[in-house]
């Protein structure tokens, strides 16, 4: 999303009075969607949490559920906005450098993907480093780093996929070089529902997996040249 949303950005309104915002910068709302999440999760709804269920906190399974759920509604947004932004193009005309429609549309799904990211992200973590064997717990923050990357290849061979079938008529692909001739509002919609069938998979297998117990302290007698020592672990 966020390098075709640069994209979208380029051709709308970006002045505020004098000022151009650059289309790049717009992924500053992203990164802040993430931070300003992780501020209200941590001063807001842990303690609330605490109070109502004596909890401090989501699980992990939760934190990861929550930043599927806000992913995939991002992309659905998105491709709601797309819809709006490709109707002022037909209407004005698609060959026109700067539409006549605010980039701050944009900033809904930024926010979204960014507290979905931001959840997901805090997720796996707390679930790699509390649920993996003692031994492969820095393995385990590789693989998730991995993930990430494994995410940016599969990305980048779903485009090539996409712009092959929807170009193989001859005509406009969904993702055109210039995205007023494209369909980027069709792309969104199948990341949505790409989003919504990775979120019952993950559904299935939260519910298949079965969390390790914290071990209790519990004291440990030993015997020594007959007295007894208490250790506590």
């Amino acid at each position: 999303m966020i390098t075709f949303s640069v994209e979208q950005a380029a051709t709308m309104e970006r002045n505020v009075g004098k000022f151009k915002i650059p289309a790049g910068s717009l992924t500053v709302f992203f990164v802040s969607a993430i931070l300003i999440t992780l501020i209200i999760y941590d001063r807001f709804i842990m303690p609330l949490w605490q109070k109502l269920k004596g909890k401090p906190g989501f699980t992990s399974l939760q934190k990861i559920a929550i930043g599927l759920v806000l992913s995939t509604m991002g992309m659905g947004i998105a491709a709601l906005v797309e819809m709006k932004r490709l109707s002022v193009a037909k209407s004005t005309g698609r060959n026109i450098s700067t539409l006549p429609i605010s980039v701050f549309y944009l900033i809904p799904q930024f926010f979204l993907v960014g507290a979905g990211e931001g959840f997901i992200y805090t997720g796996q973590l707390d679930f790699f480093i509390t649920q993996s064997p003692k031994g492969m717990k820095t393995m385990s923050t590789g693989l998730f780093l991995t993930t990430l990357a494994l995410g940016f290849f599969v990305s980048s061979f779903l485009v090539s996929i996409i712009k092959k079938v929807t170009g193989s008529n001859g005509g406009h692909d969904w993702l055109a070089d210039n995205i007023n001739y494209g369909r980027l509002d069709c792309f969104y919609g199948l990341l949505a529902i790409l989003g919504v069938i990775n979120f019952v998979l993950y559904l299935f297998c939260a519910t298949w997996f079965k969390p390790r117990k914290a071990k209790s302290a519990i004291n440990m007698e030993t015997i020594n040249n007959g007295n007894v020592v208490e250790d506590k672990c």
